[in-house]
């Protein structure tokens, strides 16, 4: 997979062109910062992470933001992504990273185009993970993630990104 990713500069002036807040920038700074430290450590227990894409699409995961701060940025920063020219794989992290991925039921729900919103690649399941453990700018444990999640939505969210941090931490060894 020899595609052209935004290096950290060009994803951040992305997100200023298209109108992010400064918030929502510190935001996706703070999610990168983590996510690269999982794919680095990823990377040296042997697993084919690309850690570039992990980088550029933790960046630019809430793009969406600029348009609105509801569950629709995933659309609306899927919109910007594909009309902007993005690679495939990191409009595919864009449109997974809520939650612990959107079933097609919920997407369905959503009124959603019809589509695939589960992480499924290594790099999509890094960049949502690394998002459930960033609040605003700081790092929160991932039980504040899973106990939010359980008393604000009733679709399974709360499993899935348990699920996911079980995976992750898994690779991993240890909690990030």
């Amino acid at each position: 997979m020899n595609e052209k990713l935004p290096s950290r500069e060009q994803a951040v002036s992305f997100l200023l062109k298209n109108g992010c807040s400064s918030s929502v920038i510190r935001h996706c700074n703070a999610v990168a910062e983590l996510a690269v430290e999982l794919a680095q450590i990823l990377r040296r227990k042997g697993l084919d992470v690309n850690v570039r894409l992990v980088e550029a699409g933790a960046l630019l995961h809430d793009v969406g933001r600029s348009r609105t701060h509801t569950v629709n940025h995933v659309i609306a920063g899927v919109e910007i992504a594909q009309s902007a020219g993005l690679s495939p794989s990191l409009v595919s992290i864009i449109k997974k990273h809520v939650g612990g991925g959107i079933t097609a039921e919920e997407a369905e729900k959503l009124r959603w185009p019809k589509d695939n919103y589960m992480p499924f690649t290594l790099e999509e399941k890094i960049v949502c993970y690394a998002d459930k453990l960033v609040e605003g700018s700081s790092r929160v444990p991932i039980q504040v993630t899973i106990d939010h999640l359980s008393r604000s939505l009733n679709n399974g969210a709360a499993e899935r990104v348990e699920k996911l941090h079980e995976e992750i931490t898994g690779l991993i060894g240890d909690q990030p």
